[in-house]
């Protein structure tokens, strides 16, 4: 244990997700090595995320704007909605280049563990979506892509009872499998069967 400000620091940042008590002393003391100047620029940038940070109003994204870059642009077609967990799945996404629809982002899985209803997420939202384009154009394709996990397996299968009965929207799931340059022997058992059940014929 350290003593005053330092200490309070290490307690905050081991708060975040993915930082235990050994990465939030590494930053603290990297910070507390650096410069004044570094540490007003990240004072300034926690001050600009809490401030001027906000969610798209359309998808639930995060955005400078009202509407955020994705929404805003259209290029995007809008008969496509990629259905996500968090912003940051989008962006994972978007660096493939393969998609070039619009998203929805849900804010979390359904959890009952952790008291996480379909009250706690944007289904609401994403139905009203569905109902009521603000370009007028129908949605024909919603595609889930929340983590192949039991929270995002079970949020899947909840989107999918409740949009069933959507007239002409088809519902696909992300594929999943064994990733490339991999070997069977390190994949788990969910993986391999996953990667089974998605097999398709050579040409």
């Amino acid at each position: 244990m350290y003593e005053g400000p330092i200490q309070i620091l290490i307690d905050q940042l081991a708060k975040q997700p993915g930082l235990g008590p050994k990465g939030a002393q590494r930053i603290a003391f990297s910070l507390l090595a650096g410069d004044n100047t570094e540490i007003d620029r990240l004072i300034a940038a926690l001050g600009e995320v809490r401030d001027n940070v906000q969610f798209c109003v359309e998808c639930g994204n995060v955005s400078a704007d009202r509407l955020c870059r994705i929404c805003a642009d259209a290029r995007r077609d809008p008969t496509k909605i990629c259905v996500v967990e968090e912003p940051k799945d989008i962006y994972a996404i978007e660096r493939t280049k393969a998609f070039d629809g619009r998203y929805h982002v849900l804010g979390g899985a359904l959890d009952p563990l952790s008291g996480i209803g379909p009250d706690q997420l944007r289904i609401r939202e994403l139905l009203l979506r569905l109902g009521n384009q603000p370009d007028g154009k129908d949605v024909t394709e919603v595609i889930i892509a929340t983590d192949p996990t039991t929270e995002g397996e079970a949020t899947a299968t909840y989107l999918l009872r409740m949009l069933k009965d959507f007239p002409g929207l088809s519902m696909t799931r992300l594929a999943s499998g064994l990733p490339m340059g991999s070997d069977l022997e390190f994949a788990d058992e969910l993986t391999l069967g996953r990667a089974f059940s998605g097999r398709r014929a050579l040409a």
